[in-house]
């Protein structure tokens, strides 16, 4: 029994032993808890603190600095308004590069056909390959015909740089290219030809065409000059111009330059006169039935005394100059082979301003005419004897066409 009991009251120690520690434990660890709780707490809130006063000293800041954020609205607009229009720009030149690159390969398809069908490119239109990579403004053809010396010798005294030595520094500097347009006569090698010969012998500024010379001929003068003009010289634009007119070049360079980016260009005075089905009167039209009932217009087309023309245009007229039709009058006929073509007409009137007063109160307003005749003579009236004036008072500053960056 002794025995007995002495365990029994071993058993019960141990037990309220376990129990006061079990107590004692959950006791520490319920604070131990608290003091953990109250400190992550504690360090959260500082956090947040932290960052707000963080917030609020860079806003600070902002304005300490006259930091507008409105003004940051503004500027982006900007900057978006300046991203459209040069991707705009972009794509403009895209096309023109493309279009170029479709008419060259056109032009090889061209020339290589001939080559296979036995009729090759004349040699006459080959030029070595360094003069070929030459690039140019424009090239200004000024139609002439063998009774028009006196002409001539006016141009050359006025608007037109004179001697070789002027016409080369004017294709070397500013990229202009200007030659009197002619073509043959009847009578090959008679006497108007051995004059027009002895002219460019002393002049150096014809650019003689396969063509015979005559009035009713013009519109395939015309092809002649664009097809022959854009094999000689890789030009920007080609410009056909007649002898009694009154150009001043650097302003007519200034004008065409800022439409170096489109592919496909037609510049002049717009028009669209009746089509004269009768026969006798001037700029009668023997294919009127063509443009429908009598007294309809012809379509829009640039006057022909002065206007200018892209090279993919001159490209086209030229690889396509078989099969492009002529009609009586040479400015309908250039028109007409842009029907159908995706092509800017481009309407300037300072193409086509009168002579004095009205090129010369222009010119005292600052704005420059390009272009001076006399609508009532399709040029200037008795031109040998008015030019010299019309430049006097019209004509740009002597230094305007070799100041200028084109």
């Amino acid at each position: 029994m002794a025995w007995k009991n002495r365990g029994g009251s071993e058993s019960n120690s141990r037990n309220l032993v376990s129990r006061k520690m079990t107590i004692i434990l959950c006791i520490g660890c319920f604070f131990a808890g608290i003091l953990f709780t109250d400190r992550m707490w504690t360090e959260a809130e500082a956090k947040g603190v932290s960052k707000s006063t963080g917030v609020e000293a860079e806003k600070l800041k902002l304005l300490a600095d006259g930091c507008d954020t409105s003004k940051d609205v503004r500027r982006d607009s900007k900057d978006i308004t300046g991203e459209v229009s040069k991707t705009r720009n972009v794509i403009q030149t895209l096309d023109k590069t493309i279009s170029n690159l479709e008419m060259e390969l056109a032009a090889a398809r061209a020339m290589q056909d001939s080559i296979v069908s036995g009729t090759p490119i004349s040699d006459d239109l080959r030029l070595p390959e360094p003069v070929k990579k030459r690039k140019y403004l424009m090239v200004i053809g000024i139609n002439t015909a063998f009774s028009s010396r006196r002409r001539r010798d006016s141009v050359r005294a006025t608007w037109m740089p004179q001697g070789c030595d002027k016409l080369k520094k004017l294709e070397e500097e500013k990229g202009i290219v200007i030659r009197f347009v002619i073509g043959h006569s009847a009578t090959s090698g008679g006497i108007l030809d051995r004059a027009i010969e002895a002219e460019e012998k002393k002049h150096g500024d014809f650019l003689r065409l396969e063509h015979i010379e005559g009035y009713l001929k013009l519109s395939a003068k015309t092809k002649t000059y664009f097809t022959t003009a854009v094999a000689l010289w890789d030009a920007d634009f080609y410009v056909k111009v007649d002898d009694d007119v009154h150009v001043n070049i650097g302003t007519l360079g200034a004008t065409l330059s800022r439409y170096r980016s489109k592919p496909r260009v037609y510049v002049g005075c717009m028009k669209s006169g009746p089509v004269l089905a009768h026969k006798g009167v001037r700029y009668h039209e023997p294919e009127h039935w063509k443009f429908g009932e009598e007294g309809n217009k012809y379509f829009r087309h640039a006057t022909g005394q002065l206007y200018a023309i892209s090279k993919d245009l001159a490209t086209y007229i030229s690889i396509n100059q078989h099969v492009l039709h002529k009609y009586a009058n040479e400015d309908v006929s250039l028109g007409s082979w842009f029907i159908g073509l995706d092509v800017e007409h481009i309407d300037d009137r300072r193409l086509c301003c009168g002579t004095p007063p009205d090129c010369e109160w222009k010119a005292q307003a600052g704005n420059i005419c390009v272009g001076s005749f006399d609508w009532s003579c399709s040029g200037i009236c008795r031109s040998a004897d008015r030019i010299k004036e019309v430049h006097k008072r019209c004509a740009e500053d002597d230094t305007a066409l070799w100041n200028a960056s084109f």
